[in-house]
């Protein structure tokens, strides 16, 4: 198996061959997700970088890797002699990576991508650079299927029905919400490439990707005819009758193209509603000229998927408290393994999560790589533990847990950090200003219309006044069994204007991260809900959805407000009161002493 170095120098030879000066690499597929299938991972094949977040570049002379302040540390480790440099996006002295490489070009030199995994959008942007300085672009540089040996075929799972019960409409019922919506927008059709969207418009679900339950598909939808582009094998009998009852047509995957082709035939003007940062640059670039794009910085099917309707709320409450008996359960097993001298890892931990919250009801797997971070590893924020790396776990220090769980009802992300022995004053002064952020943003109120880039001061301004930040967002949406990230909503300091609507579930995670040291971090996921009417108009507030105890050993109430105290002991009462008919006595006496 060949090395980074001996696969960079296979992708220049492949280069030279086809007069390219360089090529780009993003972390995407072509719907664009944040976990794309192993078939996909080419920006990862080829660093040896496996963040969920990065763009490589690669000249004939260097090489560089772009990633945020998730993965600075694991970046710095996993790209160690392996020739590629590692720019850190964010800092004011990082260049962009499409100025970076126009500037290390000549004019007439060709810039190589594969278009079909690349966002629109994205493209768009470079595109302009790009020409200003003369740059030659070739939209269907993709050697990798040549030169990377053994590379993973696409998964062939079927795919499966979300019941009405769990979802809360019917397929049929949220296409109609589309279709009105193109006709507000006075588009015809439109086109879905995002695995999640998909999934959630036609009620199914699959295995395809690691921790979103999606499968491979496009759509397209119009008031005439919605049909799903899907690899055969996935359909399974009932996914058939459901989507044939529903009105939806099945189509082959491969046929996307062609049918977006197909567009020159009816009469113009034909009109294409999409959004650019949701669709690939190879599909965009087969709408025909004679149609006329609409383009929507929020695709209509994002902003519905994002307000979960009732039966879906009652579902993640659900799913909640499942995984707030589970994580207690966890809690009580790694105080009672510390304190008998039994070892324990990270790894372990990830493990025994897994195992409580798969004996819940309608648990469906991890919603993302447990982050188990114990002493220096906490600071490192999309940390992962693996068998170099894995750290044993000892009765003192701190222990960031950040984890979360798919079921059928509900999707949970949840993060917790644990004193595990005596901690000092400055690591409680840090963790109680992460606890009142976090409390500070959970009780906000706001008009209706507040986008989450005006909250985000809340839960920053007490590590501000100590002279501390966090680089990484503070929020971001959730779906409801499907991706754990998910938007058009965030909470973060760059700008959004996608705002806080009803119905909304969104983290709530702020943290600090003291390299060599330790991290702190928790998190909690907060539903948007009504507060009052007034003659000022209508405002909102949140309710807290997660459910899980605070470790009280790594605070400093000397500087709690009584009004942060008591939402801390109102929110233990809460935990205790939800979660004990489901507890044994021993853990009821466990939550209630922790909890006071």
């Amino acid at each position: 198996m060949k090395n980074v170095k001996e696969k960079i120098q296979a992708l220049r030879a492949f280069m030279r061959s086809e007069n390219v000066a360089a090529c780009i690499i993003p972390s995407t597929d072509p719907h664009i997700s944040e976990y794309p299938p192993a078939h996909w991972k080419t920006r990862e094949w080829l660093s040896g970088f496996t963040g969920s977040a990065g763009t490589v570049v690669v000249t004939l002379e260097k090489a560089g890797l772009w990633t945020d302040s998730r993965y600075f540390l694991q970046a710095e480790n996993q790209l160690k002699n392996s020739g590629i440099e590692l720019f850190k996006t964010g800092l004011p002295e990082t260049p962009d990576p499409f100025d970076w490489l126009a500037s290390e070009l000549s004019p007439g030199d060709c810039v190589g991508i594969e278009g079909a995994v690349f966002a629109a959008s994205e493209v768009q942007s470079f595109m302009e650079i790009f020409t200003e300085k003369g740059l030659k672009i070739r939209m269907d540089f993709a050697p990798y299927s040549l030169i990377w040996e053994d590379r993973p075929t696409l998964p062939d799972n079927p795919a499966f029905i979300l019941p009405e019960h769990f979802s809360g409409k019917s397929c049929r019922e949220k296409i109609k919400e589309v279709t009105e919506a193109l006709k507000k927008n006075n588009a015809d059709i439109t086109i879905l490439a995002a695995l999640d969207s998909i999934a959630w418009l036609f009620n199914i679900r699959g295995n395809d990707v690691a921790y979103n339950p999606v499968c491979l598909s496009y759509a397209v939808v119009s008031e005439k005819e919605t049909v799903l582009f899907i690899p055969p094998e996935k359909i399974t009998e009932e996914v058939a009758g459901y989507l044939h009852s529903q009105g939806v047509v099945i189509a082959h995957y491969n046929k996307i193209t062609a049918c977006i082709q197909s567009f020159a035939l009816h009469r113009s003007p034909f009109t294409v509603l999409v959004a650019p940062s949701k669709i690939n640059y190879a599909l965009y670039a087969a709408i025909p000229d004679s149609c006329i794009k609409i383009e929507m910085p929020v695709h209509p099917v994002d902003a519905l998927k994002s307000i979960k309707n009732e039966t879906e709320i009652a579902g993640i409450r659900n799913a909640m408290l499942k995984d707030g008996v589970a994580t207690v359960k966890f809690l009580m097993d790694l105080e009672k393994t510390l304190a008998s001298g039994e070892k324990i890892s990270e790894t372990t931990i990830a493990e025994k999560l897994r195992q409580y919250r798969s004996e819940q009801e309608y648990y469906a797997g991890e919603s993302f790589g447990t982050i188990a971070g114990y002493g220096p590893h906490g600071a490192i924020v999309h940390y992962g533990a693996d068998a170099e790396s894995d750290a044993e776990i000892l009765p003192e220090g701190l222990l960031l847990i950040d984890s979360g769980a798919q079921y059928f009802d509900g999707t949970t992300d949840l993060t917790r950090t644990l004193a595990l022995g005596p901690v000092s004053a400055d690591v409680k002064k840090d963790y109680t200003a992460i606890l009142k952020g976090l409390i500070a943003l959970s009780t906000a109120c706001f008009p209706k219309g507040t986008a989450g880039m005006q909250l985000d001061v809340l839960a920053r301004q007490f590590l501000w006044q100590n002279g501390t930040n966090y680089l990484h967002g503070t929020g971001h949406g959730v779906g409801h069994f499907l991706n754990v990230h998910e938007g058009p909503q965030s909470i973060r300091m760059n700008y959004n204007p996608a705002t806080l609507a009803l119905g909304m579930v969104t983290s709530c995670e702020p943290g600090i991260y003291r390299s060599g040291k330790y991290g702190i971090r928790i998190e909690n996921l907060l539903l948007t809900v009504p507060y009052q009417s007034t003659g000022s108009g209508e405002f909102y507030t949140f309710e807290t959805l997660t459910l899980c105890p605070i470790d009280l050993k790594l605070i400093d109430f000397s500087l709690m407000s009584p009004s942060e105290t008591d939402w801390l002991n109102n929110y233990h009462q809460k935990i205790y009161e939800l979660l004990s008919p489901f507890l044994s006595e021993e853990e009821k006496e466990w939550v209630s002493v922790l909890s006071t």
